[in-house]
């Protein structure tokens, strides 16, 4: 089956938010990528809620409750006391960890999994207790998997910035992503399942998913956002599922 996709809609609320004004709506624009075939719905809140707002959260638990029951909502970020409370009182069905300072302008690198197991193992224990898929935030370093399983997380999240990031390098692009895949096959030896986000586009997609066919998940901003200025929401949904094998 080739990866879902979960529609970011952080860059929709930095748009949002430039103004005090209620457009573009996050939860309209979630509702359209829904009806257009997306499988789910990812969110980032930061402490200062400078793009997804916590009040945004309780709307789009409520679109996909009532409208979409089969999509997923995946929030993700770094689990502060204040976020795990955040996790818990809007029931996603998965959460994705990321090891973000606040001031960050966005996820730029995934856990040092070995030096922080002792943080990590207690929170995962208590997310997966609750009910949520955790999946982990991860660089593309194969020795690092196994880690992340002891700790007792269900997948980890690739970090895909640098394969993204030489767009216009295939070469480089191309040792990037088997990196990538080589952690991808190392993941699914130990038992766990592996999304990928950031920089992922229509245009390196299909590369990911030749190289990783049993991706089970794509987290996608920045890139979906930009093309659906040009492709309208539910032409750039389309898109990318298409690069995604739907």
């Amino acid at each position: 089956m080739p990866a879902k996709l979960s529609v970011n809609l952080n860059a929709v609320a930095m748009l949002r938010n430039r103004r005090d004004l209620p457009w573009p709506s996050v939860t309209g624009l979630g509702r359209i990528a829904l009806a257009a075939g997306a499988h789910g719905l990812t969110v980032h809140p930061r402490p200062d809620q400078r793009h997804i707002r916590f009040s945004d959260l309780p709307e789009l638990r409520a679109l996909i409750d009532d409208e979409f029951p089969s999509a997923e909502f995946n929030i993700e970020g770094y689990p502060s006391e204040d976020f795990l409370a955040l996790v818990e009182a809007h029931q996603p069905e998965q959460v994705t960890l990321v090891p973000d300072d606040p001031a960050q302008a966005t996820s730029d690198h995934g856990w040092n999994f070995a030096e922080r197991a002792a943080f990590l193992t207690p929170i995962v224990r208590r997310l997966k207790k609750s009910g949520f898929r955790v999946s982990l935030f991860a660089d593309p370093e194969p020795s690092q998997v196994v880690v992340a399983r002891d700790i007792g997380a269900d997948r980890i999240e690739l970090y895909t910035g640098p394969y993204g990031g030489f767009h216009s390098d295939s070469e480089k692009a191309a040792k990037e992503l088997e990196k990538l895949g080589k952690t991808a096959d190392a993941a699914h030896i130990a038992g766990l399942g592996v999304n990928g986000g950031h920089d992922l586009t229509v245009a390196n997609l299909p590369a990911v998913m030749k190289r990783i066919p049993a991706l089970a998940e794509v987290s996608i901003g920045h890139g979906l956002t930009a093309d659906a200025l040009e492709f309208g929401m539910v032409g750039t949904v389309k898109r990318f599922l298409g690069a995604c094998g739907w």
